[in-house]
């Protein structure tokens, strides 16, 4: 199976598993988190093996910690390696960021300094990882909360080069973008423009909160919790608009909603789509 750039897809998560065997609903593509998957049989692998009959799929991980300075995780790679032999997703990504410290694994995704040094350890994992697996790997862009001193590159230079290096490819987070840009007063445009065009293949959307802190100050964080805010629907105007359209994805991870409300969802996803593919691009 294979989906086109103007193609919309939805996060399966487990609430709506039964229900999408059932409805069949219109949608082009499912996007399941990998590490949910890695068990050995049992009907969780074969309620996915009956919906792999009906939908593309794409694999989204959370644990390759690709900015670990202590290197990949061979079992771990050996399990994402058996998982893409018997489901074969059409996308494969992961983070760029860090949750594995070598010898336990860390409840959340991690930020890294954006300097030289990380910049050739996480080459090197994404080296490991995509000659290991022999398929183009996608990086997305992490949600952050604060910035590293060491830091020697914007976040969008070390993506950048990330992709000279390796030829990884982007998974652009508009949600997580924005996030990031509002609480570090990045400029969101100039954000994209950085970013080599042709290598972005795939874009997320979500939901986020806003965490008001003692200083009464506004940080933005990246929940998953509720439907995409009209600020990060106009980024993504911008985004398709600049780079093109690519595969588009609507996430949502908690208090997760009717199936209907997330088809609504990529039906908003498909109206700027929609209109974009008649919209000239910018140069």
């Amino acid at each position: 199976m294979r989906i086109n750039g103007d193609q919309i897809g939805i996060g399966l998560r487990e609430p709506h598993y039964y229900q999408v065997l059932k409805e069949k609903p219109k949608i082009d593509w499912l996007e399941v988190h990998t590490e949910n998957f890695m068990i050995h049989g049992g009907p969780l692998l074969d309620i996915l093996f009956s919906i792999r009959e009906l939908y593309p799929l794409s694999f989204h991980g959370v644990g390759l910690s690709l900015g670990s300075v202590q290197g990949i995780c061979k079992n771990h790679l050996k399990r994402v390696k058996k998982l893409l032999s018997q489901f074969e997703p059409i996308l494969l990504s992961d983070h760029l960021a860090w949750n594995n410290t070598g010898q336990f694994y860390l409840p959340d995704l991690l930020p890294i300094p954006y300097n030289e040094e990380n910049l050739i350890a996480i080459a090197n994992n994404i080296d490991t990882v995509q000659n290991y697996l022999q398929r183009t790997l996608l990086i997305e862009n992490p949600s952050s909360y604060f910035e590293y001193r060491t830091s020697s590159y914007s976040e969008a230079e070390f993506l950048a080069e990330l992709v000279k290096r390796t030829d990884v490819q982007i998974l652009l987070d508009v949600n997580n973008l924005y996030v990031s840009c509002f609480n570090h007063n990045w400029d969101p445009y100039q954000y994209i423009q950085t970013l080599p065009q042709k290598a972005i293949k795939e874009i997320h959307l979500a939901g986020h909160s806003v965490h008001t802190q003692d200083n009464m100050n506004h940080l933005l964080l990246d929940t998953h919790d509720n439907s995409v805010c009209p600020e990060v629907w106009e980024l993504y105007r911008y985004a398709i608009r600049y780079i093109g359209i690519v595969p588009s994805l609507l996430e949502w991870d908690r208090d997760i909603p009717d199936l209907e409300v997330l088809l609504n969802e990529a039906k908003k996803a498909a109206y700027y789509i929609n209109d974009e593919a008649n919209t000239e691009r910018f140069c």
